[in-house]
């Protein structure tokens, strides 16, 4: 079973990795299904780039859907006002309608696009190969390297960001930055991942990570930890019992974010009794 899975648990590894990080900003900027957005926009323009007569998976494709996720980064980062008339989860949900209903739209006219919306939603993740490994840790690695070295000032601007208005920061620009980055992880993970598990890979483990502790770095070790632990169990489960493996790490996802829950509320309530 472990030769099997082996490449498809080294691609969930990676996928972990970046966005346990990327989520925690995501959480801390209340802007939860920014992902969901972002990750469907990259659908709808890869749908375009179907129906263009590329390749679902070629580079063409990637480059159709990279341009019309940035496109949706420079939406995102207007929309971030220092004091909402609108809020901002209300646009990203907007977007989002938008994008799947064209995504639907687009994929009513392709060959085969009943199989295509199904491969956007739960992805391929268990076909998976070399080239996809290399790619995937490269794109990351370079997305990575980029954080560390501006992490001081994102975290600060996910935070607290009316203190870096107040330091003069230029937010939007940031924000912008950010979402660029943000951008290129989840055009390339909704390749390979669908959108359903992008968004759990992203929220659940950061998620879980804030029930116990608001210190960044624990945050980040926390859900590196239950994000490479749903999956392994996802994939395990998915393999023993053959079903279909992003809905099962999806599950088995949402079976630790209610467990970690819940080892909360009884140690909280345990110390409270002490």
């Amino acid at each position: 079973m472990l030769e099997l899975i082996s490449l498809p648990l080294l691609a969930g590894f990676i996928l972990v990795a970046i966005h346990s990080y990327l989520g925690i900003h995501i959480v801390e900027r209340k802007v939860i299904f920014v992902d969901l957005a972002l990750a469907q926009i990259a659908a709808a323009g890869a749908g375009i780039g179907v129906l263009l007569g590329y390749d679902l998976g070629g580079i063409e494709t990637f480059f159709t859907a990279l341009f019309f996720t940035f496109i949706g980064a420079g939406i995102f980062a207007a929309t971030r006002m220092r004091k909402e008339v609108v809020p901002q989860e209300a646009i990203i949900g907007i977007v989002y309608a938008v994008s799947a209903a064209a995504f639907i739209l687009l994929m009513d006219r392709a060959p085969n696009g009943a199989e295509e919306v199904k491969g956007m939603l739960v992805g391929y993740i268990l076909l998976v190969n070399w080239d996809d490994i290399i790619r995937l840790a490269s794109l990351y690695t370079i997305i990575g390297v980029f954080h560390y070295f501006v992490r001081n000032r994102m975290i600060k601007i996910s935070q607290d960001p009316e203190g870096a208005f107040k330091e003069g920061i230029n937010v939007r620009l940031w924000d912008f930055i950010f979402y660029i980055s943000f951008g290129f992880v989840v055009t390339t993970a909704v390749q390979v991942a669908g959108v359903l598990l992008v968004f759990a890979y992203l929220v659940v483990p950061a998620v879980s990570a804030m029930l116990f502790t608001s210190d960044f770095k624990k945050r980040l070790i926390i859900g590196w930890s239950l994000g490479l632990l749903g999956n392994f169990l996802g994939m395990f489960f998915s393999v023993q019992f053959d079903l279909p493996t992003g809905a099962a790490i999806v599950t088995t996802f949402g079976l630790i974010i209610a467990a970690a829950g819940l080892f909360k509320y009884l140690r909280d309530r345990f110390l409270l009794k002490m």
